[in-house]
């Protein structure tokens, strides 16, 4: 799971918390020892596949940390979560865990006895086959040990009671993906199952109740959960910022494509997990993703938009200043320095959070598969103000995204401060 889950879950959290004096005759499961394991080479190797298709690094490896060892520090209002180690190390990560004790984590949230949280999105990884939790699990038992201790959970009351996610469990916990699978193609199934269970995007991409519960009647729709918000990946979604079934795959592949780069939490997505899918199953992802139940929708032309003309010709002057540079005086960017503006997906949402975040946050050096990268945008929160940042963005929606220039100096102002 990534930091801007956590933002809503703690909410869901809390309530479950307060359920505990009605449940504290209650006993956690135990663990389960199953069978003699035996793994074939052909599991371990399919397994080190799905690891990285279900993008464990992002949260079990910690930053110049050894790779699973655990210590990724998961930041939210509620407190700071740890990935914890998941090495085969006996003492201090899963060493002593049988097949059936890594499946139950994944399936049921269950560790041995412990409840986990859902920062490790059980939630999505229950919808995973037995087959497939095996074979992550055999790989991952031929990752090197690591004798270190993942640092604790740093929670406040009532968020730092564990038990409080058996009752969330007991009441919400369920499979949430439905059989729908009549008339669709194999690679929509298999798309299905990469974006739902091992890719959990719903787990950023679908907004949330009160109770930290997805919601399943908008799912993917988008959700505004963390400084940069999830977008709308739904077909329509898709198709109205432009995309198309060859550049999703090049961004799945590369973090690059003509509607921009990834960004945000989306750039250890494709650093860490995407890029190393195979063809066949990033051909699926994008093909469950932008529908192919006809009439699928289709990428959605930028449309012509009516502004103020004084209030372009402020936006323009400040892009020409700033921005023209590297990404071109037609928006048209440049290779290995800076993505277009002309169709750039941020650009074209009709939200402004985003692109208003990035242009007060800036965006780091990026270096993506292959020889690809981006040189580092600089944040321009310091040096512009909040009447020139809004000009500056309406003058992009307007020319090159098909989108109002409503944006207002107060809108910039409300983001100047990153969110806690």
């Amino acid at each position: 799971m990534k930091r801007a889950l956590l933002n809503r879950l703690a909410h869901g959290v809390l309530l479950a918390a307060c359920a505990l004096t009605l449940a504290a005759c209650g006993r956690e499961e135990s663990s389960t020892s199953g069978a003699a394991f035996t793994p074939t080479p052909e599991q371990v190797a399919r397994g080190r596949y799905l690891v990285k298709a279900a993008d464990c690094a992002a949260c079990h490896t910690a930053k110049d940390g050894a790779p699973f060892a655990g210590g990724a520090a998961l930041a939210s209002p509620y407190g700071t979560f740890y990935g914890s180690n998941i090495t085969p190390d006996k003492d201090h990560g899963i060493g002593k865990w049988s097949a059936d004790d890594f499946y139950a984590a994944l399936h049921d949230g269950n560790a041995r006895g412990k409840r986990l949280y859902p920062s490790m999105p059980y939630t999505s990884y229950r919808q995973l086959s037995r087959a497939d939790a095996d074979a992550m699990y055999a790989w991952l038992m031929t990752v090197k040990p690591v004798a270190v201790d993942a640092p604790a959970n740093d929670l406040k009351f009532p968020y730092s009671v564990r038990f409080g996610m058996a009752v969330w469990d007991m009441l919400f916990l369920k499979d949430t993906l439905p059989d729908a699978s009549a008339g669709q193609s194999a690679d929509w199934q298999r798309g299905r199952y990469l974006a739902n269970a091992l890719g959990h995007c719903a787990e950023c991409h679908t907004p949330r109740d009160v109770f930290g519960r997805l919601v399943d009647t908008k799912p993917l729709s988008g959700a505004a959960l963390g400084r940069v918000v999830a977008p709308d990946i739904t077909p329509a979604g898709l198709a109205g910022c432009g995309w198309n079934g060859a550049d999703l795959q090049t961004f799945f592949s590369v973090g690059i494509a003509p509607q921009g780069s990834a960004f945000g939490e989306m750039y250890p997505v494709v650093h860490l997990s995407t890029q190393y899918l195979n063809k066949d199953d990033v051909r699926a992802l994008s093909v469950y993703l932008l529908g192919d139940t006809p009439p699928a929708p289709q990428p959605v032309p930028v449309k012509a938009v009516a502004a103020d003309a004084a209030q372009l010709a402020a936006g323009r002057s400040v892009y020409v200043a700033v921005c023209a540079g590297c990404h071109g005086l037609g928006g048209e960017g440049k290779p290995h320095v800076a993505v277009p503006m002309n169709g750039n997906s941020t650009v074209r949402q009709a939200d402004p959070h985003n692109l208003l975040v990035a242009m007060l946050d800036g965006i780091d050096t990026q270096h993506f598969a292959g020889l690809e990268s981006m040189q580092a945008m600089p944040a321009f929160a310091s040096t512009l103000s909040d009447d020139e940042l809004s000009q500056l963005a309406n003058y992009l929606r307007a020319t090159w995204g098909g989108q109002s220039a409503n944006v207002a100096a107060a809108d910039v102002k409300a983001l100047r401060e990153p969110a806690h």
